[in-house]
């Protein structure tokens, strides 16, 4: 089937005036009109795309909000949901959010007055009563890495809890006893969920939960760096980090290298994400795999059922994702036969 890059090809004009056309027309010429119309009609190509916005009083794009682009988390959920989007011919509007709830509403409201077809929330702030707002105006959208029991939505997540549980019980296995934590930024539920994983892996190993071993961040390699230099200035320091996200652990192993500690040797160091750059510091990080691009491109797939089928009979799916703990040499095992690298 012929895409909308297609079909501008075909006609000599370029994929924003296709776009116009579909979206806009008033902002066309007749005769552009006519050239780009004919020559779908003579591609063959079915603009679905087009006849919902005609139905739905809807655009051929779709808006996607992340909170931070500068996390190589979340650019890997925006190729997942632009490689599905590529395939249905629409496009993605993509909003920075930068994890500030204000400018997250003032972004959907954009994108509600821009009529677009549907929404890719990322580690949303949004709570249940905005989100039903959406439900209210029949907006199709997607939750990305939340899970909200109470809410019948569409939502692909991980399991925060488990995987902190599994990555601290890995630490415990490994020998650490004074095992630390720095938290995620305090308004993601999921800092929550990795905080009662962590706390749960130590109660049933027997080990004490000890409050000053666990230290505020905010998601960003500086709140890594700070974290563990507090925990540091302490009496009785930690053998152990488990930073709730891969970048904070990254600020943690460099604040150790600055203190002339050796990793895993005078401290181990744990993760969670699996970013690309847990293989490429040295030592490699130990961490816990979500498959992000495969979320979004989920997600995505997801949202097009919804747009597609444009019923109200459409039924709300949770997928989850298990987590995936990664054995590298941050945490131990020098001795360790295999190292895990995918």
């Amino acid at each position: 089937m012929a895409n909308i890059r297609e079909v501008a090809r075909q006609a000599g004009v370029s994929v924003a005036t296709v776009s116009r056309v579909l979206n806009h027309p008033e902002s066309v010429s007749p005769s552009t009109m006519e050239l780009v119309l004919e020559t779908m009609k003579e591609m063959d190509y079915t603009p679905n795309a087009f006849a919902r916005s005609l139905a739905l009083n809807r655009s051929s794009s779709i808006g996607l909000l992340i909170p931070n682009i500068l996390n190589p988390l979340y650019p890997q959920v925006a190729k997942g949901v632009e490689d599905v989007a590529h395939q249905k011919g629409y496009n993605v509007l993509l909003c920075n959010t930068e994890e500030d709830r204000e400018k997250e509403e003032d972004y959907l409201d954009m994108l509600i007055e821009n009529r677009v077809g549907g929404l890719v929330l990322t580690a949303s702030l949004l709570e249940k009563k905005e989100l039903e707002k959406l439900k209210k105006i029949k907006m199709p959208f997607v939750l990305v890495g939340r899970n909200i029991e109470e809410l019948d939505s569409n939502m692909v997540f991980t399991d925060y809890k488990l995987g902190a549980y599994q990555i601290t019980q890995h630490l415990i296995e490994t020998g650490h006893t004074k095992i630390a934590h720095i938290e995620g930024a305090p308004y993601h539920k999921e800092s929550l969920e990795k905080r009662l994983g962590y706390e749960k892996a130590l109660k049933e190993s027997g080990l004490p939960l000890v409050e000053r071993y666990i230290v505020e961040g905010n998601n960003e390699i500086e709140s890594g760096y700070i974290g563990t230099k507090k925990l540091l200035k302490e009496g009785d320091r930690p053998d152990a980090i488990f930073a709730a996200n891969d970048l904070m652990a990254i600020g943690a192993i460099e604040a150790l290298k600055d203190s002339g500690l050796k990793i895993p040797s005078d401290m181990g160091i744990v993760g969670f994400d699996d970013i690309n750059m847990s293989t490429l510091i040295e030592p490699k990080l130990t961490t816990i795999s979500q498959p992000i691009y495969k979320m979004g491109l989920i997600a995505a797939r997801l949202l097009f059922e919804n747009i597609e089928n444009n019923s109200e009979d459409n039924i709300s799916q949770k997928i989850f994702i298990q987590p995936r703990l990664m054995v590298r040499r941050s945490c131990g095992h020098e001795d360790r036969v295999r190292e895990i690298f995918n």
